[in-house]
């Protein structure tokens, strides 16, 4: 399930359990039970190593005032004396007095996949500079991302390669294609990682949790998951429910064991067409400023105007209809996005291709960091559930979906169907609940029309979460809503963290302000100056 982590609240700053039953491992042998051994060793060790924070290496690109350390854990909690790797941890002390300090406050932008290493820049926002007094703003990669033990699964310049399609009903020759990239990607994961593959999943990134919790030095966790973070975070809720302080869960994933991760998806992509029409009505509201039609669906012409050109003739060489996608599949996530997205469709149309191959075309430079983020999603996603191994299964729930839902379904189907040729064993997704009493109360954070984690997602963990407590922001879609532009929103979770004070069930916010639309002409004025972005 794509809940990628740079189109998040903090997107500025880098550029979303345990029972008693045996569960079927990784490996074949372990249970939950040595497992569960396995992490109190490998925490207590922590708390007696601690973490020796330092100069951050040059690869993170921080700056002087965040520290860097690492901590050691378990690459299987079930032997926790074998092999051992290393989470890379930032860090920025708490700004305020030592009467108002609370601990370490951890954040997890989602992914899976994404690393929360810039986060202490936090600390120097607005937004965030309450909570920054209070608490040290701790950052981290989890398991296999960045220099945490990195996975790879190909070669980056291939990853990344440049232009692609994305039909949104493709032939039966491109699905026969898409399916032997899936075989040949899930075969690469394979090689290239071993026996190690099959301990990177979600209940492992809770685990390392409790280990990073113990290392920091604090009897309890405050911890904010964001989108992806969020599902981890309810499987450490259930696992470490008196290991927890405060906890908010912000664009929750749905954790219902028959939604992971195969149905998750599926609702997904049918969220992004309600999403992709929110953008396209508000473009149209301001077809003064792009001209890019009065109505949605003249729009969606617009944009599919673009999308044919591209085909037939890729804008600076790189930037073809799957690139096209990919951009404004970022539009879905973020509404900031809009003016952007919306003057490059306008300005290309005009004969610009500039703006377009600016937003859209892939990052050269980042393409080792993007490959490592997509090899961990996928290990994380097939590792965690079964999934169907039989192409007719995706072929025709897809193909059923797609005729109401096009604009993201197929290219969901592309990034998850490795899973379904996927080498390692599968574990059973196992039951996020807690009954009342047993952990302290939690803060959901939610946007009503959030598509890369719908908001049912929201209602079912605040059901399974005895004593949580849902904030709504109504009639929004940002995916990733803690310490935005939503002053109400921003108000709950300084309640929560500075004071533990809730809401007694449910709060509603009222949207954040739309975009505002900039002129093209102003923005082509801004573009000349040497400092605009």
């Amino acid at each position: 399930m794509r809940t990628a982590a740079k189109y998040g609240a903090v997107a500025g700053l880098g550029s979303l359990l345990l029972t008693s039953v045996a569960v079927a491992p990784a490996g074949g042998t372990t249970t939950t039970d040595a497992a569960a051994r396995g992490t109190a060793v490998a925490a207590e060790r922590a708390a007696a190593a601690g973490i020796d924070f330092g100069r951050c290496p040059a690869a993170e690109k921080l700056p002087d005032t965040v520290r860097c350390g690492t901590v050691e854990v378990p690459l299987d909690y079930a032997d926790p004396s074998g092999r051992r790797i290393e989470l890379t941890v930032s860090r920025v002390r708490a700004s305020g007095g030592k009467s108002q300090r609370q601990g370490a406050f951890v954040y997890n932008p989602g992914g899976p996949g994404a690393s929360s290493m810039s986060f202490p820049l936090a600390a120097g926002l607005p937004e965030w500079k309450r909570i920054a007094e209070a608490y040290d703003i701790v950052g981290y990669a989890p398991r296999g991302v960045g220099r945490s033990a990195p996975l790879s699964c190909q070669d980056s310049e291939d990853f990344l390669k440049a232009p692609t399609q994305a039909p949104t009903h493709p032939s039966l020759s491109y699905k026969k294609e898409r399916i032997a990239q899936a075989r040949a990607y899930a075969k690469g994961c394979a090689e290239r990682t071993g026996a190690a593959l099959r301990h990177y999943t979600s209940l492992n990134n809770a685990r390392d949790l409790d280990v990073l919790r113990a290392a920091l030095g604090e009897k309890k966790l405050t911890f904010m998951g964001a989108s992806y973070g969020t599902y981890f975070g309810a499987l450490y809720a259930t696992m470490f429910p008196s290991h927890v302080r405060r906890m908010v869960f912000d664009s929750a994933v749905d954790p219902d064991p028959e939604q992971i991760w195969y149905r998750n998806n599926l609702d997904q992509s049918e969220a992004f067409e309600s999403r992709w029409a929110d953008f396209r009505a508000w473009v149209a509201k301001h077809d003064k400023t792009y001209g890019l039609g009065a109505t949605p669906e003249d729009v969606a012409r617009s944009y599919d105007e673009v999308r044919a050109r591209l085909e037939r003739e890729p804008a600076g060489g790189t930037v073809g209809p799957g690139q096209l996608h990919a951009a404004f599949l970022g539009a879905g996530y973020y509404d900031d996005y809009w003016p952007l997205r919306a003057g490059a469709l306008s300005e290309y149309l005009k004969g610009d291709p500039q703006p377009l191959i600016e937003q859209a075309a892939p990052e050269r430079g980042e393409a080792k960091a993007a490959e490592n983020g997509n090899a961990v999603y996928t290990a994380v996603e097939c590792n965690d559930a079964p999934w169907p191994e039989d192409w007719l299964t995706w072929d025709l729930d897809n193909s059923l979906l797609a005729k109401r839902a096009p604009f993201e379904t197929w290219d969901n189907v592309w990034m998850n169907l490795p899973c379904a040729f996927w080498q390692e064993p599968r574990q059973q997704p196992l039951d996020v609940r807690t009954e009342p009493g047993q952990l302290p109360p939690t803060l959901i954070l939610a946007a009503e029309r959030d598509a890369a984690t719908p908001y049912t997602g929201a209602l079912e963990l605040q059901r399974r979460l005895a004593g949580s407590v849902l904030v709504t922001e109504e009639d929004a879609g940002t995916h990733g809503i803690g310490g935005g532009s939503n002053t109400c929103v921003n108000k709950h979770l300084e309640d929560y963290l500075l004071r533990g004070e809730t809401p007694v069930r449910r709060a509603s916010c009222a949207p954040h302000p739309e975009p505002d639309p900039v002129s093209l002409d102003r923005r082509a004025e801004q573009r000349k100056l040497p400092h605009a972005v």
